[in-house]
């Protein structure tokens, strides 16, 4: 089981707010603190971002936002790391992309993981453990997500099924998901990416928690979708896949994974 999770050494309690991850007392004016924020808060709603990306969607120079980027990582609010990239790569590198920790992603949610991972597993043990302790959380799971399920078939009844992903993208992100969908690379489909997960820690230890919300979306889409890439694994975004009728998903290296 998954340790929890503690504040780097030199971390004030302050750090921690609802509108996003502070630095230690006194450690900048307001106003380096308020633009800190954004960036960590842009990473969160985008998902892995490049410097560039950051400083255009913020309106910055690419310089200031490298110096915020520079404190977060310091921090452990975000980390470097290579972009993954699905489908066929280009010549050259992979960018330098900008991921939030774990720590980074407690500082915008507080999700009493602990509390649920214990319900789960109480619920397993009465079940009697074992496969039937698993298949119990599945139906938990099931049903955890049958009235948002519900609130989205409503939401997407009507909607053309070439726009259904991205229906269901703005349905996700009103939740809290902060979701997007776009044209998936070099494949005949689209990406539906949700790039906050309040479950994900959860997630980790209980993977029924991201294949029931797999099911409703195969049933939502009304095709077979296909999980590429979860926050709950370490990936930056959940990534799903949405075939577009008739096509065939993607080969990548997540594909055949089980969504967790």
């Amino acid at each position: 089981m998954k340790t929890p999770r503690e504040r780097p050494q030199g971390q004030d309690e302050a750090a921690v707010t609802a509108a996003g991850p502070a630095l230690p007392v006194n450690a900048a004016p307001p106003a380096e603190h308020g633009t800190r924020n954004k960036v960590a808060r842009s990473i969160l709603d985008h998902g892995p971002s490049t410097a560039a990306a950051l400083a255009e969607r913020l309106g910055l120079t690419q310089a200031a936002v490298r110096r915020h980027l520079d404190t977060l990582v310091a921090e452990s609010v975000v980390e470097a790391r290579q972009q993954r990239v699905y489908g066929s790569r280009g010549r050259g590198r992979p960018a330098k992309v900008f991921a939030l920790t774990d720590f980074g992603r407690d500082a915008f949610d507080q999700a009493y993981d602990e509390l649920a991972a214990d319900a789960l597993r109480w619920i397993s043990h009465c079940a009697g453990g074992g496969e039937r302790g698993e298949a119990a959380v599945a139906d938990f799971a099931r049903a955890r997500v049958a009235g948002q399920a519900e609130k989205y078939a409503a939401e997407l009844a009507g909607v053309p099924p070439q726009e259904r992903a991205k229906a269901l993208a703005k349905a996700l992100s009103d939740d809290g998901y902060a979701a997007t969908a776009r044209s998936a690379p070099g494949a005949p489909g689209e990406q539906l990416c949700q790039h906050h997960c309040p479950v994900a820690h959860t997630a980790e230890q209980f993977p029924q928690l991201c294949e029931a919300e797999t099911e409703v979306f195969s049933q939502l889409l009304g095709t077979h979708v296909q999980r590429l890439a979860t926050i709950a694994h370490g990936d930056g975004v959940c990534t799903t896949f949405v075939p577009h009728a008739g096509s065939t998903p993607p080969t990548t290296s997540k594909a055949g994974r089980n969504p967790a």
